[in-house]
This record gives structure tokens, C-alpha cells and sequence, in this order.
């Protein structure tokens, strides 16, 4: 499949294919990009090809292609930079959904996260019928956290560390969600306009 689901100024988002597990497994292996979602283990790479590849490609066909965990490309390059996934929970509402990324070491400080995040809930609100966007973080995690925060989200919530990341650095502070609702994010789109 290389369909866009989405593009922005400096990066483009394609469902990921079949073939793709090599690029999750590089990714999901460099300690510092995991460092707040298993303690700096990498995924280990059968647990890539066998579930988490087709666990992706089944949601595009669960959610018709709206909504998933989706490649994000340098567009001027073609480079691989990491994901983004715009998603609700599996058995969840279609209008509650969740922001998430994960991005390649090279890719980080240059503002990828945010120009993507900002277009992806613009997507949300504007095509896809979205009442609200979560996400959630790491208390360490400020990098993360400024990210939601640029793009307008709000601590609504903090969080207990899942039983599976008790290793992580900082599992003792827990965690945060955030979130903005469509009428939130009209608001400060309105306001920007101005």
C-alpha cells in the first residue's frame, strides 16, 4: 500500500505493508526511543513480524483505513522517520482516539512531532468525526509532554504505570493523559486565526 493517509509541510504518512517489519524492528531497538516504554529493551523481532506487524495491517481493515499506526517519511527524502498512529481503543468508540508517535532518534528536535500531531488532529475534528484526542506519557517523559501541550492538549488525568513498564525510569510517578475535544481545539483554531 502506498496510499498517503496524510501529509504535512515536511513529512508524509503511508500505511505500513506487509514488508515493513524491518523498520519497526530498527526502530523499536534503539534503547534512548525506548527508553520511556520498556526501560530501553528492544522489541524482540519475532514479536514484531508475528504480532505487531499484522496486529497494523488488521486495524487498517478493522477501521477502513481511517484510523491506525501509520510510517511517517522525511518527504523531501523518502527517509523513515518513525510512526504516528491516530486510533480509538480496539473495541472502543470511533470519536475517542488516541495520538501517539514514536520517532526515530535522528528525527527528534526538529519538529516533526508537532507539525505532524497538529495535523493529524486537524484530520480528527475536521474529517474523521472525532469528539475527543487522548494520549498519554510517561511523568518523565517531558519531550513527549511538550508535544501535547503545543498542539493545545491538557492533563486531564494522571495515570498509574501499566504492571508491563514497572522497569521503566520513573515508574514510580506515573503517568499523564491528555487530551483536547473538538470544541477545544475550534476554539484555539479560531483563535490562532484572529
Amino acid at each position: 500500500m502506498t496510499t498517503t493517509y496524510l501529509q504535512t509541510a515536511r513529512v508524509t504518512l503511508r500505511p505500513f505493508g506487509a514488508d515493513d517489519a524491518d523498520l519497526l524492528i530498527e526502530l523499536d531497538s534503539d534503547p534512548e526511543v525506548m527508553r520511556y516504554l520498556s526501560g530501553g529493551e528492544a522489541t524482540p523481532p519475532e514479536v514484531v513480524r508475528d504480532l505487531v506487524l499484522p496486529s497494523l495491517l488488521a486495524a487498517y481493515e478493522r477501521w477502513g483505513g481511517s484510523f491506525g499506526l501509520f510510517a511517517a517519511y522525511e518527504t523531501a527524502t523518502g527517509t523513515f522517520v518513525g510512526w504516528f498512529c491516530l486510533r480509538p481503543e480496539r473495541d472502543g468508540p470511533l470519536d475517542e482516539v488516541e495520538l501517539g508517535y514514536r520517532l526515530r532518534r535522528a528525527a527528534w528536535g526538529s519538529g516533526y512531532a508537532t507539525e505532524v500531531a497538529s495535523a493529524l488532529l486537524e484530520k480528527a475534528f475536521d474529517e474523521l468525526d472525532v469528539r475527543v484526542v487522548w494520549g498519554a506519557t510517561m511523568a518523565l517523559n517531558r519531550g513527549s509532554q511538550r508535544v501535547m501541550e503545543k498542539v493545545g492538549m491538557t492533563v486531564t488525568e494522571e495515570l498509574p504505570t501499566p504492571d508491563d513498564m514497572l522497569a521503566v525510569e520513573g515508574a514510580e510517578l506515573g503517568g499523564y493523559k491528555y487530551e483536547i475535544t473538538r470544541e477545544q481545539w475550534e476554539l484555539r483554531r479560531a483563535a490562532f486565526a484572529r
